[in-house]
C-alpha cells in the first residue's frame, strides 16, 4: 500500500533567499498585524479584540517592545470609538515602556495622542501641559514644522479655554517663524487670524 499523500497546506515554499514573516510562526505578531488592518479599514471591534490579543501574546513573552505597540494601538482604537479615558490608558502603558527605552521621539509622539484625548475630554489644562512639552521638545530639535503645528493646537487650546490674548500670542508667534523663512503670505495668514482672534 502507497502512502498517503501529504495535505497541500503542509507544502512550504523553498526558504531560499525568502524572509519568512514573522506574523506567520508568532501568534502575537499574526493579532497585531490583522488588529491594524482591522483599524486602517475602519473595523473597531475587531481590531480592538486583534490588539487585546496581540497585548496579551506579546505580555506572556515579555515582549515589551510588543506590549507598548499593541497598547498604542489599542488607543488609537479608542480614539477612534471616543472612549478617550481607555485610550488614555493605552497611550500611558505604551509611553512607560518607551521612556524606560529612552525613546524620546515615540514619547513625543504619544503626547500629542494624549494632548488630543484630554482636549476632547474637556481637560484643557492637561492638553495644554502635554502641547507645552512638545513644543520645548521641537525648539529643541529646531524643527519649524513642528513647532508650528504645536503652535497652533495651543491657539486652539486657549481659544476653547476663552483665553484669546494668550491664543492670538501663538498665532502671532507662527507668524515670526514664517517670516524668518521669508514665507510672507503664510505669515500674514497668522497676522490676520491674531487679529481676528483678539476682535473676536
Amino acid at each position: 500500500m502507497s502512502e498517503p499523500l501529504q495535505p497541500l497546506p503542509s507544502f512550504s515554499p523553498q526558504k531560499g533567499n525568502q524572509k519568512e514573516d514573522p506574523a506567520l510562526t508568532d501568534p502575537a505578531k499574526a493579532d497585531y498585524k490583522a488588529g491594524r488592518e482591522f483599524l486602517a479599514n475602519g473595523d473597531y471591534s475587531q481590531a480592538a479584540m486583534a490588539l487585546h490579543n496581540a497585548l496579551r501574546g506579546f505580555e506572556e513573552q515579555g515582549d515589551e517592545q510588543g506590549v507598548a505597540n499593541a497598547a498604542d494601538r489599542l488607543g488609537d482604537v479608542c480614539m477612534a470609538r471616543e472612549e478617550y479615558r481607555l485610550a488614555l490608558e493605552h497611550f500611558q502603558r505604551a509611553q512607560a515602556v518607551c521612556e524606560k527605552q529612552e525613546d524620546i521621539f515615540s514619547v513625543v509622539a504619544l503626547n500629542k495622542k494624549k494632548a488630543v484625548a484630554h482636549r476632547r475630554l474637556g481637560e484643557l489644562d492637561q492638553a495644554l501641559a502635554l502641547l507645552f512639552d512638545i513644543f520645548d521638545h521641537d525648539s529643541q530639535l529646531r524643527n519649524p514644522k513642528g513647532t508650528v503645528e504645536v503652535l497652533e493646537a495651543i491657539a486652539g487650546v486657549y481659544e476653547e479655554k476663552g483665553e484669546k490674548g494668550k491664543a492670538a500670542d501663538a498665532l502671532r508667534t507662527i507668524a515670526g517663524i514664517h517670516r524668518n523663512f521669508k514665507h510672507a503670505r503664510q505669515a500674514e495668514e497668522f497676522e490676520n487670524r491674531a487679529r481676528k482672534m483678539e476682535q473676536g
